[in-house]
């Protein structure tokens, strides 16, 4: 059984390990050409950081995580034709839930795909979302705009595909 079938499996948004609630999320890390070279788009968080897009996996309603990767990602950066291209990696993350379990702990896991956004894209943070902006950077800058390390590899990952893609910028 696949880490996406054991995950459909478990149900709703997540479901609770011992202590610690188990929730499954899938999202994007969007680019696009331009006459400056590739661009990687961030959002800002609510917390004032410098991510990528993502949200909750519908697992009640048999949600894949492609899918759910693309909905929260056009949702969050107000962006409408992307095309994922493949499958980034999974991160892991713990926290103390301040919204939807005030104080409960968290092992949230987050799968990345890679997006490629039309052109002419440039996006509007939604802010029922909780986003605050969004900001195109020059893949060379990414590294250092990115204000979570449990994206980093991730992002080396994309960051390595799109120079393959777009013969090296």
């Amino acid at each position: 059984m696949s880490r996406e079938e054991r995950w459909k499996k478990g149900g709703g948004k997540g479901e609770e390990k011992g202590r610690a609630r188990v929730e499954i999320a899938a999202g994007g890390i969007v680019w696009k050409n331009s006459s400056r070279g590739p661009l990687v788009a961030f959002i800002l968080d609510p917390f004032h950081k410098w991510t990528f897009a993502k949200g909750h996996v519908r697992r009640a309603r048999g949600e894949a995580l492609e899918a759910a990767a693309l909905r929260e990602t056009e949702e969050e950066m107000g962006i409408s034709g992307l095309r994922v291209q493949e499958q980034l990696g999974t991160t892991s993350i713990w926290f103390h839930d301040r919204f939807e379990h005030p104080g409960a702990l968290v092992n949230k896991f987050i799968t990345y795909f890679l997006m490629q956004a039309p052109q002419g894209a440039r996006g509007r943070p939604q802010k029922k979302e909780l986003i605050r902006g969004i900001e195109w950077v020059p893949i060379r800058e990414a590294p250092e705009k990115s204000s979570y390390a449990n994206t980093r590899p991730v992002l080396r990952r994309a960051i390595s595909i799109i120079r393959r893609r777009t013969r090296g910028h």
